[in-house]
C-alpha cells in the first residue's frame, strides 16, 4: 500500500475516532444527565442521532484503518478499535494506542512484529 493512502487511512480515523468521542462524551456527561434531571429529551434525540450516525462512519473508516496498517481482521485489537466508539473516553485512549503499535511502523514501512520484540 502506498505512503499516501496510509497517510489518508489514518487521518481519517484519528478525525473519525476524535469527533464520535467528543460526541460520546457530549452525550453521557451533558445530555443524559439533562434527560434525567431536567426531563428535557431533546438533546438526547439529536446528540444521540448524531453520535449513531458518526458511528457508523467511524466502523467503516476503523475497519479501513485496521486493514490499511494490516491489522489481522478477527484479532482482538481489530475488535476494541472497532467498539471503542461505544464507551465514552475510550476512542482517545485506543487511537494513541493505536497509533503508537500500529501507525507508526506502517508510516516508517516496517510491520508491527518487526518493531516489538517477541516474548517466549
Amino acid at each position: 500500500m502506498s505512503p499516501q493512502m496510509v497517510r489518508l487511512a489514518v487521518r481519517a480515523y484519528r478525525t473519525m475516532a476524535y469527533v464520535t468521542g467528543t460526541m460520546l462524551c457530549i452525550l453521557f456527561f451533558i445530555c443524559i444527565p439533562l434527560q434525567v434531571w431536567a426531563h428535557d429529551n431533546v438533546p438526547v434525540d439529536i446528540v444521540g442521532t448524531l453520535h449513531g450516525i458518526l458511528y457508523i462512519i467511524y466502523i467503516v473508516i476503523a475497519f479501513a484503518m485496521t486493514r490499511t496498517v494490516r491489522m489481522k481482521v478477527a484479532s482482538p485489537g481489530t475488535v476494541i478499535v472497532l467498539a471503542a466508539g461505544t464507551i465514552p473516553v475510550l476512542t482517545f485512549v485506543v487511537e494513541r494506542w493505536v497509533s503508537r503499535t500500529y501507525i507508526a511502523p506502517a508510516l516508517a514501512g516496517a510491520s508491527p512484529s518487526e518493531q516489538q520484540p517477541v516474548l517466549r
